[in-house]
C-alpha cells in the first residue's frame, strides 16, 4: 500500500488565525494594491483590481467564514487563486509559512464552527504549539452557494 503523500500547502491569517489551501490552487500572492469598491455587490466581495490588464473579483474570505472584515494593513496580501476557469484574488492579512500536511490526518471542523464555515474545509491540523490550522478547500469556497447567487446576478 502506497503511503500518503504530504499535500503542499499556502498559508495565510485571517482574524488572527491560521487558515491554508493547497498551493495547486494558488497562483501567486501579490502585495496589496488598490481595491476597488463596486457598487451593489455583497460584503464579502472587497473590490476588484486590475492584474496585468485583467479585471479581477478580490473576496473578504474573512466575512465569508463569517467573521470580522479584513482590514488592510502594511503585511497584508491579495492570493490570486483558480479552480478550474474560476480565478480570484482573496484578501488575506498576512501570510505564513509554506507548510506540508498529509491530508488524510485532518480532523473534522469544530461543531462550533457555523456549517457554512465548516463545509467549505478540508478540515483542521494541529500544527506545532497545538494551535490549528483551518485548511480550506478552495473549489468550495468557489463553488459556494454565495459565490454562484453573485455570478447569477
Amino acid at each position: 500500500m502506497a503511503e500518503p503523500s504530504p499535500s503542499k500547502l499556502v498559508c495565510f491569517y485571517l482574524n488572527d488565525q491560521e487558515y491554508a489551501a493547497r498551493i495547486r490552487d494558488v497562483k501567486e500572492s501579490l502585495t496589496l494594491r488598490p481595491i476597488s469598491r463596486v457598487f451593489l455587490t455583497p460584503a464579502w466581495v472587497a473590490g476588484i483590481i486590475n492584474l496585468r490588464g485583467d479585471v479581477v473579483a478580490v473576496l473578504d474570505l474573512s466575512l465569508m467564514l463569517g467573521m470580522r472584515p479584513t482590514e488592510p494593513g502594511d503585511q497584508s496580501r491579495i492570493l490570486i487563486a483558480r479552480v478550474g476557469a474560476l480565478r480570484a484574488g482573496i484578501l488575506v492579512d498576512r501570510m505564513a509559512q509554506l507548510r506540508d500536511l498529509d491530508l488524510s490526518e485532518l480532523q473534522q471542523p469544530p461543531p462550533t464552527l457555523s456549517g457554512e464555515a465548516a463545509a467549505l474545509m478540508l478540515g483542521i491540523a494541529t500544527v506545532e504549539d497545538s494551535k490549528p490550522l483551518r485548511v480550506l478547500d478552495l473549489s468550495r469556497v468557489f463553488e459556494s452557494e454565495q459565490l454562484r447567487e453573485y455570478r447569477r446576478a
